[in-house]
């Protein structure tokens, strides 16, 4: 959330960074700023009113205080007095009613305001203006066959069957069989040892289900409450992703600067309506309803924030080196900017069945965005003195484990529609390929 003292302060700035996004969150800050110099129209009012009490206050103290008694003439003039102030005090009480209904609608819009990329945050109006800062194309296989798809490979392994889910579950849902359940299995045990074991991450295995005030701290809520799932009768939301938990774990809390970076690492399911994107990716895994991702997320010290989002990226770069598939680093555009992130690099796997780069981990510096929802803050010393500041949170995808399962299917596959484990995964699977004869004699 952004701070209503610096909109204040730096309208011009907010400005610009909502102009950059596209624009579209404009009227949102006209909202704001209307409604900021109503509240503060309204408080000096207040003041007045207030002060003008303390004059009746005194001038009836003063009346009273002139004679033990007051006379017959001074009571007329006492009673207006009273009267007056009475009638007063209402009006502050009206007022100052009104003003908490004020504050409460600035604070839902500032809930609704995104956050403002940084100045090295390319500008730009759409995924064609993100730049290439990475590109580890070497490991593209050439094929002397027409690659299948993801969901072409996974029907004829019968790895997965789309049409049971549709059955179980409708459109947009997958159902995993046999070596293709065991290798969702594989991948989730995988990145999870990658990134506890060698990146220091600490696991946590978090509840699926979120109350709505976490999501309004990660910034899901109000914005995108139409792509949540709600149970009826009760205040819980299906998390869209772990990040909810994750960046919730250390809420209203003061963390000891000492203690920084904290990084978290949890591997969930996650559920979204993807109410906006009718017709769009309907084929395969790549947007259900609900899949699997192993999610991180770091704790950081303001001024240590920018470098920590090199280290995540590097990260979840790591689980792509590791399974040995070819991949970029792309650093999004201003309007392409998720709504809490201030920065963000996404990696993009080749998919050769498709033809094209797919995102398959989007990673960002939310900066204190989401710990200014939370109250989250960190106490720290620097130059011999110590400072509290809202923490800095980052988070990133390490990585989408459908997807990845999804690109090792049209990476790894032969032309017969056989598909090699990459080695880092045979421990894990016990298999070195899933055969189609074999899944056969089954």
């Amino acid at each position: 959330m952004i701070p209503l003292r610096f909109i204040r302060e730096n309208t011009e700035k907010v400005k610009n960074g909502l102009i950059a996004r596209g624009g579209r969150y404009l009227p949102v800050l006209e909202k704001i700023l209307e409604l900021d110099k109503e509240y503060r129209d309204i408080s000096t009012e207040i003041e007045s009113l207030r002060h003008q009490v303390n004059i009746n206050s005194e001038k009836i103290a003063e009346v009273k205080r002139a004679a033990k008694e007051a006379t017959e003439e001074d009571k007329p003039e006492i009673t207006r007095l009273v009267a007056e102030t009475k009638e007063i005090k209402e009006k502050i009480k009206q007022q100052e009613q009104k003003l908490e209904k004020i504050k409460s609608e600035i604070e839902l819009n500032l809930y609704s305001l995104p956050n403002i990329p940084d100045d090295d945050v390319p500008i730009g109006s759409s995924e064609n203006d993100n730049v290439i800062v990475k590109l580890h194309d070497n490991l593209i296989r050439e094929y002397n066959f027409t690659p299948r798809d993801h969901q072409e490979i996974g029907e004829l392994l019968d790895i997965l069957d789309f049409k049971i889910a549709s059955k179980l579950a409708g459109t947009r849902f997958a159902v995993y069989k046999g070596l293709g359940a065991k290798l969702e299995r594989a991948l989730i045990n995988f990145m999870l040892d990658l990134h506890v074991k060698k990146h220091n991450y600490v696991e946590i295995y978090p509840p699926f289900l979120a109350k709505s005030e976490m999501l309004f701290n990660s910034g899901q809520l109000p914005k995108f409450e139409n792509e949540l799932y709600k149970c009826r009768d009760d205040d819980f939301y299906l998390i869209p992703t772990a990040e909810v938990s994750l960046v919730n774990l250390h809420a209203g809390e003061i963390l000891d600067g000492k203690e920084l970076p904290k990084k978290y690492v949890a591997y969930t399911a996650c559920f979204r309506r993807e109410a906006g994107s009718y017709g769009k990716d309907t084929r395969g895994l790549i947007r259900n309803h609900q899949f699997d991702k192993v999610e991180l997320v770091i704790y950081s010290l303001p001024e240590e924030s920018d470098k920590m989002l090199e280290v995540l990226v590097g990260d979840a770069e790591d689980v792509l080196r590791e399974l040995e598939l070819p991949y970029r680093v792309v650093k999004l555009c201003t309007y392409e900017l998720g709504f809490a992130s201030a920065k963000t690099y996404d990696l993009e796997v080749w998919m050769p069945g498709e033809k094209r780069w797919r995102e398959i981990s989007s990673c960002s510096n939310c900066k204190d965005f989401q710990s200014r929802r939370n109250n989250n803050k960190v106490k720290y010393a620097k130059n011999g003195k110590y400072f509290t500041d809202y923490v800095h949170i980052l988070n990133g995808s390490g990585l989408a484990i459908g997807r990845t399962l999804a690109a090792i299917l049209e990476n790894y596959q032969d032309e017969n529609g056989n598909v090699k484990i990459p080695e880092k995964l045979i421990p894990y699977m016990g298999v070195e390929y899933i055969r189609r004869e074999e899944i056969i004699k089954c």
